[in-house]
């Protein structure tokens, strides 16, 4: 049993015999996009893990993309009635865009069992553990004879807009060069599955020998990786023309470590 956003109102919190709860099925995976408390914030979804596989998209409470202006949102490419529909209920309705783009993408949308959004964005659920992390949506079962713990709370991120799936990857840059000034770094990955877009690692001050971390999530999974592309701006002209570079650039994939 898949649950999609199951609802709020009326059902967190009742006995088992009310609500979608685990003992439903022989497997039960929910995905969560609306969780945040009906009041004040009109949440239309369950924040309370019930399934076997709990997954919490972008925290499970606000989804990117669900923030634009009302306007845009209603003359969408999709059409009025569905930009109608998305801006009453975005984050409720992101669910089975999720799912529907799950089938698409069987490798993608991994979640990372962690104790909470705050922590999922540090470095403690990174990379997957031995077993593997599970995917969000219509492949979640292959992940059934694996289950440790009660009820596992799985945490990812999403794109803005269809397609959904990315791919998170743990970026590691020592930096190389004489004086250290004001700017930013940016990195894009180049692989064998494809090449990502520029992504910023680091922004404002750039020590030489400084080593900085950062995640990034790929819209693309890179696969086997054949260049890292590093460019540095400082953002102004300097009649010094420093010079930075990069002594080492570390990428380990969340999927296989």
């Amino acid at each position: 049993l898949s649950g999609l956003d199951p609802a709020q109102p009326y059902f967190q919190g009742t006995p088992t015999e009310v609500r979608l709860d685990k003992s439903d099925a022989k497997f039960v995976d929910v995905i969560h996009t609306d969780s945040a408390p009906t009041i004040p914030y009109l949440g239309f979804g369950m924040s309370t893990a019930i399934g076997h596989l709990d997954f919490y998209p972008n925290g499970g409470k606000q989804m990117p993309g669900c923030g634009k202006n009302p306007v845009s949102q209603i003359v969408d490419l999709d059409g009025i009635w569905e930009g109608t529909r998305d801006f009453v209920a975005c984050n409720h309705l992101r669910s089975y865009k999720y799912y529907s783009d799950s089938i698409i993408y069987p490798d993608g949308f991994l979640g990372y069992s962690c104790a909470s959004y705050d922590v999922f964005e540090t470095e403690s659920c990174f990379p997957c553990p031995q077993e593997g992390c599970p995917n969000m949506g219509h492949f979640a079962d292959k992940f059934k004879g694996k289950i440790k713990k009660d009820f596992l709370k799985l945490y990812l991120n999403t794109a803005e807009a269809k397609d959904f799936a990315l791919w998170r990857y743990k970026v590691t840059v020592t930096l190389s060069g004489k004086s250290k000034l004001k700017g930013y770094v940016n990195i894009a990955l180049y692989g064998s599955g494809g090449n990502t877009r520029q992504y910023q690692i680091i922004k404002g001050t750039l020590k030489p020998a400084n080593t900085y971390t950062n995640f990034i999530d790929a819209e693309v999974n890179v696969g086997t990786i054949t260049k890292v592309k590093f460019l540095w701006n400082n953002n102004q002209l300097n009649p010094t023309f420093p010079k930075l570079g990069a002594a080492t650039i570390t990428v380990q994939s969340g999927e296989n470590g």
